[in-house]
């Protein structure tokens, strides 16, 4: 599978130059599938560690249609946490993994926060992607609300069950499981951000729970020799006739 090109790549531009934008497509024409030329949809996000809802948003844009070329704006870094918070994964990781995704035919890096008509001029955009919910930025209750007055917004919908927010309060969550995974793996005090005090606490706890498996483990093995001594006992003792028992009395054997 080919990666997602820039926009700036050679073959997004090509793709760009030969799109009639003159030809202005309806959004009843693309839901009949009549439209004569690819339809050009754009959404855009974050993409931080991305998941089953990033996956999905994608594909329900790509699939709005017939026949659809995708294009994904990814914010940067210095927007986002403008606008945002800081991400997990930086800008560069961000771009790669959402170029990586099926559905994805071009990715804009450093995308804007808001859509602007030149931006859409630009880039030949027929349709804006996003779920429904009104997006707030600064003074603007809904940065998407230009792009409905114009027709070119098409909804898609969230997955409730699942949010970067959702993975990082996991990972807060049960941190000192992952801090230990960490430390036992080679990651270093230091690179986990832990005082001495929590790398030793850590360290400790590491080296219990090892001999607590040990002794499970040495608990199971004589768990089963045990019931192999019992059951070999009683499988011996029921096949041996016993001796007395088998002895006919010496006044029933005389004439």
């Amino acid at each position: 599978m080919k990666l997602a090109p820039f926009s700036e790549d050679e073959q997004a531009l090509e793709i760009l130059k030969f799109c009639d934008y003159s030809i202005k497509i309806s959004k009843e024409m693309a839901i009949n599938g009549t439209a004569p030329r690819p339809i050009r949809v754009y959404t855009d996000g974050i993409y931080d560690l991305f998941h089953l809802g990033h996956a999905r948003q994608l594909m329900q844009a790509k699939y709005q249609f017939p026949n659809v070329y995708l294009i994904v704006g990814v914010c940067s870094d210095k927007k986002t946490k403008e606008n945002k918070g800081r991400t997990v994964m930086d800008e560069n990781e961000r771009y790669e993994v959402v170029r990586h995704c099926r559905h994805v035919d071009e990715v804009v890096p450093d995308a804007p926060w808001t859509l602007d008509d030149e931006f859409l001029d630009r880039h030949k955009i027929d349709f804006v992607a996003h779920d429904d919910a009104p997006y707030a930025a600064s003074s603007n209750d809904d940065i998407y609300a230009h792009i409905k007055t114009k027709g070119m917004f098409v909804a898609t919908q969230r997955t409730d069950t699942v949010s970067t927010s959702d993975i990082v309060a996991r990972i807060v969550k049960d941190y000192d499981v992952y801090a230990r995974r960490n430390l036992a793996r080679g990651y270093s005090a230091e690179q986990l951000n832990l005082n001495l005090i929590d790398q030793t606490k850590y360290l400790v706890e590491d080296e219990l729970e090892k001999v607590k498996e040990k002794w499970n483990e040495c608990l199971e093995y004589w768990k089963k020799k045990s019931k192999d001594f019992v059951g070999n006992f009683v499988t011996y003792h029921l096949e041996t006739p016993n001796p007395l028992e088998s002895k006919v009395p010496e006044e029933e054997n005389k004439p």
